[in-house]
């Protein structure tokens, strides 16, 4: 600001330019400095767990997490579909834009630490009224009154150009407390975009193994079907024969009609979930139905070991945590603004120009006009409004200190769910694959007896409907399994690789 200084200036106002800059540079903020809290988390895995401990299984810690976790199942179309909605998912966008627009407003904000300048110029052609006060002066005048005031109300141009420049001194530390609270809400962004991305990454699989889980439930529900009207034409035909009556052949037609009853519901299910991918993915509705068609399935290993990685770091990883401490940091900051504003507000002008209403004197140096200074406002009585604002942020700080404690207890709630519900599915899985393998067994047994003559065929069918039940069931549970493979990775925060490189994007 020296520059603006000009000769002319006395040493008094060059001497209190003097002293306002050096208040300005030894300037403290005020308000509180924030404090990062350490979320709190168990020493181990097997520790904050509810429920029986037999759902307490081992888990690896040491081992590091699969950033693109759903790749772990090997499934192609999985994969695809995951690519597909990072590329052009609604709900990425708005969050993608929601962080941009955080990193706009900070821009905005952290201009205000440095002076602002402007250039001006303008040409106006006016006329003074001739009963103005202006013209008040030549009432004493006399006879020359009416001359002069012709004079003066005669049109004329003004020609005016000039630089202005003015600093707000942040004495007290306002700009930087709202820089503080601006960075905080760029941080808080970049948390909700990974919580975006792992919604989106979560929400894909989860409908995705919702859909081929129906889709094996509809085949083996077809596949009942067939087996039960074929055991029903057997009836029939022992009715027709007389050695049984109508009762077996009415309770069959019964069960065969329930069990045709649930077809329906289940291809509006699959339908359901395959438009839920399509939105997830920007898509219409009908646009993946030749992606999602239902496919043959062999035996399906169980989803690979929990990795989740140390307690601690998980706690710290989970976007929802970091959004939640950044809106702490962010109302801090809140109190440092409110407290500022009870502090005189000094800031600096400084103006040079010329101006003239002859465009041949106007670039002469007699044309030439400035001003330079600092200017005060002071706050006296406003009935306790400033005051009453910095009871309102400290309230509020407190509100976001304890939505940041509720929320790591929710992560833990989460966590301990889906833990639990993993290994509960498993070891259900488990069960139920010695089910399907004893069923299938039983049911080419079955088949070797009535090739042999020793069993009619109601008892093959019957064993058969055992065995299709067995696979439904499975099915049903391996599902479930696969959703609560997602859950817990959604639960740990492991947010999808394609979202790495946002922190360095962080100020």
């Amino acid at each position: 600001m020296g520059s603006f200084v000009h000769p002319i200036v006395g040493r008094h106002s060059a001497g209190l330019l003097a002293c306002t800059l050096s208040l300005a540079m030894a300037g403290c903020a005020v308000g509180p400095d924030f404090v990062a809290p350490k979320p709190a988390a168990p020493a181990d895995w097997a520790s904050w767990r509810s429920g029986d401990t037999s759902l307490v299984t081992p888990v690896d810690a040491s081992s590091p997490l699969q950033a693109d976790w759903w790749k772990a199942f090997h499934d192609p179309v999985l994969d695809s579909l995951e690519a597909r909605a990072f590329a052009a998912s609604p709900d990425l966008q708005k969050a993608a834009l929601h962080f941009a627009q955080s990193r706009a407003q900070r821009s905005t904000v952290a201009a205000q630490q440095w002076p602002a300048a402007d250039l001006s110029a303008s040409e106006n052609r006016q006329r003074i009224s001739e009963y103005s006060a202006s013209t008040r002066i030549a009432e004493g005048l006399g006879p020359e009154k009416k001359e002069l005031i012709d004079l003066l109300s005669q049109p004329f141009n003004v020609y005016q150009a000039g630089f202005d420049a003015s600093w707000e001194l942040d004495l007290w530390g306002r700009v930087r407390r709202s820089v503080e609270a601006a960075d905080a809400d760029v941080a808080q962004q970049a948390a909700l975009l990974d919580q975006a991305w792992l919604s989106v990454a979560s929400d894909v699989a989860r409908n995705y193994f919702q859909l081929r889980t129906t889709q094996r439930q509809i085949q083996l529900t077809r596949d009942d079907i067939d087996a039960m009207a074929q055991r029903l034409q057997i009836i029939q035909v022992r009715v027709d024969a007389g050695t049984i009556d109508h009762v077996d052949l009415a309770q069959q037609r019964a069960e065969l009609s329930a069990l045709q009853a649930q077809l329906p519901g289940l291809l509006v299910q699959a339908g359901a979930y395959e438009n839920q991918i399509a939105l997830l993915l920007g898509e219409h509705p009908g646009t993946l139905h030749d992606t999602l068609q239902p496919v043959v399935e062999g035996t399906r290993p169980l989803p690979p070991d929990l990795t989740p990685g140390v307690p601690s770091e998980v706690a710290a990883r989970r976007p929802d945590i970091r959004a939640a401490e950044q809106r702490l940091r962010n109302a801090t900051a809140g109190i440092g603004i409110a407290k500022a504003d009870l502090y005189p507000n000094v800031s600096i002008g400084a103006q040079f120009g010329y101006e003239s209403y002859l465009s041949g004197k106007f670039a002469d140096w007699g044309s030439r006009t400035w001003s330079i200074g600092p200017s005060l406002s002071l706050p006296l009585f406003d009935h306790g409004r400033r005051q009453s604002v910095v009871q309102l942020r400290e309230l509020q700080q407190q509100e976001a200190a304890v939505d940041y404690h509720r929320t790591v207890l929710q992560a833990w709630q989460e966590i301990d769910d889906a833990l639990n519900g993993y290994a509960s599915y498993r070891q259900e899985t488990q069960k139920l694959v010695e089910r399907a393998r004893s069923t299938d067994e039983a049911y080419k047994l079955i088949q070797v007896k009535y090739d042999a003559g020793t069993v009619d065929f109601l008892a093959v069918l019957d064993s058969h409907r055992s065995y299709l039940q067995a696979r439904r069931d499975l099915a049903a549970s391996q599902g479930q399994l696969d959703i609560q493979f997602v859950a817990v990775n959604k639960a740990v925060g492991n947010v999808p690789m394609q979202s790495a490189g946002l922190a360095d994007m962080h100020p």
